[in-house]
């Protein structure tokens, strides 16, 4: 279903099942429920909103550009002490740049892992930790996912991406230059990082983030990038504020809005997903990547 045909409502309730405990069950009936104006099915529209993570392959985990395996590491001061991540290698026996990609708030799921593929085949070693490490890892849906992310200490997770980027940095195959992107609640983690690293954060990308207290704003020394959809009025009332820090900070930064785009939109497996704003966006990503961590 074309995503202009999807009632407005519908996103809108999308978005509380993401960011909420409704489960799909929940989330489906209440769309049926729905009237639509002029006709449609809003069960069908609601529907359609549903990740397909076949879809969201667009680098093969066998690709010959890369090597790719799951890594352990220690996490003190995290959920459990111990982390697990998906570790992407370019092609080659490096130094590589190296960037940290941050899931959103259901763990490391197949979109996460694409993402990771994407990055390390512009020639950056790419880690996506799994924040669902400590309770058994990504259960294999959102729905689980979810659950067991807010199960666990939000705080402690965003330590555990703290190791996770530090693992990275330190690696035998790094170049000792980190970036961070992450989406959704990954985004939040970035701007997290971007405040708690310090001069040892080379570069950062949130998208759709929520922003860190203004007047942590001082404590950031890395570049940032920073990717907002247009509609998206849960992260984009902390945007006003933020840009103010950074300008007074003198925080070296870009701030992109993409018109007519939704929160989610890089999420290429869900209706949310605008391919022309998704691809633009990741290229200033690499294009920015590229400048500060080489």
């Amino acid at each position: 279903m074309e995503k202009d045909k999807i009632d407005s409502r519908i996103y809108d309730l999308y978005d509380q099942y993401c960011h909420s405990m409704m489960e799909r069950r929940e989330f489906l009936g209440r769309a049926a429920a729905m009237t639509i104006v002029g006709g449609g099915s809003a069960l069908a529209m609601a529907r359609a909103l549903l990740p397909r993570y076949a879809q969201a392959h667009t680098i093969s985990f066998t690709d010959k550009r890369i090597k790719a395996r799951y890594v352990d590491y220690a996490s003190p001061g995290g959920n459990s002490g111990k982390m697990r991540g998906y570790l992407v290698q370019p092609s080659g026996s490096g130094p590589f740049p190296t960037v940290l990609v941050v899931h959103e708030n259901r763990g490391l799921n197949p979109y996460i892992e694409d993402v990771a593929r994407r990055a390390a085949v512009e020639g950056f070693l790419a880690l996506a930790p799994d924040g669902l490490a400590p309770a058994g890892g990504y259960p294999g849906n959102d729905d689980d996912g979810k659950k067991m992310q807010k199960s666990l200490v939000r705080a402690k997770i965003k330590v555990d991406m703290l190791n996770g980027g530090k693992y990275l940095k330190s690696h035998a195959l790094s170049n000792g230059k980190l970036g961070a992107t992450g989406f959704c609640f990954g985004g939040g983690v970035i701007n997290f990082l971007a405040v708690e690293m310090g001069n040892d954060l080379n570069a950062g990308v949130p998208f759709y983030g929520r922003a860190p207290k203004s007047e942590d704003v001082v404590k950031i020394r890395a570049p940032l990038l920073i990717h907002y959809a247009e509609n998206d009025p849960r992260i984009n009332k902390t945007r006003p504020g933020y840009e103010a820090a950074l300008k007074a900070n003198k925080v070296a930064f870009e701030m992109h809005t993409y018109p007519g785009t939704r929160h989610g939109f890089h999420n290429n497996s869900t209706g949310r997903y605008d391919e022309a704003a998704a691809k633009l966006a990741w290229e200033r990503t690499i294009t920015f990547f590229k400048k500060q961590l080489s």
